[in-house]
């Protein structure tokens, strides 16, 4: 198996490589008569696209969309939607030094370790282009929510670059599309700005942490045990390329706290039960309380750098490489729509399993 699969009802399957023809998706247990055009999916994956902004990879790529199959006039009909990426400024011959070397911090060894075989151009199916069909499946879950769940607001940001985090005191949601990070915070990003463009000139990288919270999302979605909302979360983010750690609400910081301090306290209010905090990240036992959705996941930095570091070849002689071809400074920026695609997924599979066991009501009713 090589798991190229994820999701329960909506299964989202990925297919293709950095410097193939093409890459793509295709999306399974999509609801019929869902509206759903190119366009509509296109302007997520506009977020994601590459050479936006001297902040990123320079590689020039359109990502336009096409969906070959699933839609006919417009809607959904409730077979597999094809979704097709080109790739159309691919360099392989920036990789042509590498192919017998493996990249420190990439995983060209465990690639060859696993399968005797790897595509060296770009990465092949680890490079971070494979999340393109991500943002893509996403736009189509995008769309179902907006017409079973209109209410869901899905949004990500940067909160950290390097040792530099945000001032929450300073939170704007407004300022998230001002700027080329993704950041709430004006002052930060100016500050991000500078720091970036003295890695780049020196030919290194930075990590980042991103935030996605999911807004509006209905009480019950999420099942005990081994189907949790917040496991669900968690594997999604997980495994988009580079991340290396993911939290939901307090996360690690619950650790330093208090059982006084970390319970978020419940009142009755005029609709509903409301809470006093939000340190559960939205999410108890599993299940969602109907507060926001928090998570975070922490990417790693770029491998691929201008900074020469010592590996070893394939016959294993110790060597030297340095990593020519057009990489991200701080792929976590390229990481935010990734990382709410990925939410918009888990979210509407999560809905879609609540109402295959429950129907369209079930729960308790409270007061």
């Amino acid at each position: 198996m090589s798991y190229n699969t994820f999701g329960h009802l909506f299964r989202v399957t990925t297919w293709g490589e950095s410097h193939g023809p093409a890459l793509g998706c295709v999306v399974d247990g999509c609801p019929p008569n869902i509206p759903l055009e190119e366009a509509a999916i296109q302007r997520w994956l506009d977020r994601r696209r590459p050479g936006q902004s001297r902040y990123t990879t320079q590689r020039r790529e359109p990502d336009a969309v096409r969906i070959l199959s699933g839609v006919f006039e417009g809607r959904t009909t409730g077979t597999p939607i094809s979704l097709m990426i080109e790739n159309t400024d691919q360099r392989s011959k920036d990789y042509g030094e590498i192919a017998e070397k493996f990249r420190p911090g990439h995983a060209d060894i465990t690639y060859w370790q696993k399968y005797g075989i790897r595509d060296p151009r770009g990465g092949g199916r680890s490079s971070a282009r494979e999340t393109a069909a991500r943002v893509a499946a996403g736009g189509v879950a995008r769309a179902v929510l907006a017409e079973l769940l209109p209410q869901v607001q899905i949004t990500g940001y940067m909160v950290q670059m390097g040792a530099h985090a945000i001032d929450r005191a300073r939170f704007d949601w407004q300022e998230i599309e001002r700027n080329p990070f993704w950041c709430p915070d004006a002052e930060t990003a100016a500050a991000w700005a500078e720091e970036l463009n003295a890695l780049r000139k020196a030919g290194d990288s930075v990590g980042a942490v991103v935030e996605v919270v999911a807004r509006g999302v209905p009480a019950g979605l999420g099942a005990p045990v081994y189907a949790k909302l917040d496991t669900e979360i968690a594997a999604a983010l997980m495994s988009i390329n580079a991340v290396k750690g993911v939290e939901i609400g307090e996360g690690m910081a619950a650790a330093a706290l208090r059982g006084s301090e970390n319970a978020d306290e419940i009142f009755m209010g005029e609709t509903g039960p409301e809470f006093s905090s939000n340190h559960a990240g939205g999410i108890l036992g599993g299940i969602s309380t109907g507060q926001d959705i928090v998570a975070r996941f922490a990417v790693k930095p770029t491998s691929s750098i201008l900074t020469p570091r010592r590996t070893i070849t394939k016959s294993g002689e110790e060597t030297e490489i340095v990593t020519k071809g057009r990489h991200d400074p701080c792929v976590g920026i390229r990481a935010v729509p990734v990382g709410e695609a990925m939410m918009a997924c888990v979210i509407l599979d999560q809905f879609l399993m609540h109402r295959a066991q429950l129907g369209e009501g079930g729960g308790g009713r409270i007061g």
